[in-house]
């Protein structure tokens, strides 16, 4: 029954990933490309796709790393635009708790915004059901292939592609195609709201520190806004039970 079970849910989760493999690719070989542009190496740039894998983190830091910005700057530019794992891994954690933490480690290195999103979507809360582990694999493992794919020809190519197509904006064009359909709910899209807008008041700070501050500030609205509608609901869940008592 289980094995049946996990074969079920691995060819549920390739379908539903499935439509998500070539914009993951063109992110990661624009990404790729961004790194050699940026004045890293062969082996730098792919150490840093290999072990980093963390695409908005990546181009985040890039052109710090090109403007010679301070190390600790460029480490909490990472690290603040990958809070949302923290998000994440709250989600994932109930689910997953059972496994020895060395598997929980790895998965969560592997694990993307996409294949969260897909995942939440089919087990939107924690309930006991078989193949949950496989559903996440079949998720997590193409999305690593299509990102490392992309990204590893966008680094050999890097030097052949001249700097006048435009890579900024492929770029943001990628990121949008894969971004938008995270924005599933009011409070998400609030916070989406909010750090553009901030983004761009605060587009003149040193280092890129207003991409720290809108980030910040966006998920804080998000987060904000996400308890205040799950407390109105409670709030009219419990009235209409006592109008029906």
């Amino acid at each position: 029954m289980s094995f049946e079970s996990d074969k079920a849910a691995i060819k549920e989760g390739l379908r539903v990933g499935a439509p998500t493999w070539f914009g993951i690719g063109a992110w990661g070989m624009v990404v790729g490309v961004a790194m050699i542009k940026a004045g890293l190496t062969l082996p730098q740039a792919l150490g840093m796709t290999l072990l980093v894998f963390a695409g908005s983190a990546q181009l985040a830091s890039l052109p710090l790393i090109a403007a010679h910005a301070p190390v600790w700057v460029i480490f909490a530019t990472a690290l603040v635009v990958n809070l949302r794992f923290l998000i994440f891994s709250a989600i994932l954690a109930p689910h997953f708790a059972h496994l020895h933490w060395r598997t929980r480690a790895w998965l969560g290195f592997m694990t993307g915004d996409i294949s969260v999103s897909l995942f939440i979507q089919r087990y939107p809360e924690f309930i006991e059901e078989k193949g949950k582990l496989a559903y996440l694999k079949s998720l997590v493992f193409p999305n690593w292939g299509a990102w490392q794919t992309g990204s590893v020809i966008g680094i050999l190519l890097g030097s052949q592609v001249p700097s006048s197509w435009g890579l900024g904006f492929a770029g943001t064009l990628a990121i949008l195609c894969i971004m938008l359909p995270l924005i599933i709910n009011r409070a998400a899209f609030a916070g989406v709201v909010v750090a553009g807008i901030v983004a761009l008041l605060a587009v003149n700070l040193p280092y890129k520190l207003g991409l720290l501050l809108a980030v910040l500030l966006g998920m804080g609205t998000s987060m904000m806004l996400e308890e205040y509608l799950d407390g109105k609901k409670v709030a009219a869940a419990g009235k209409n039970n006592g109008e029906q008592a």
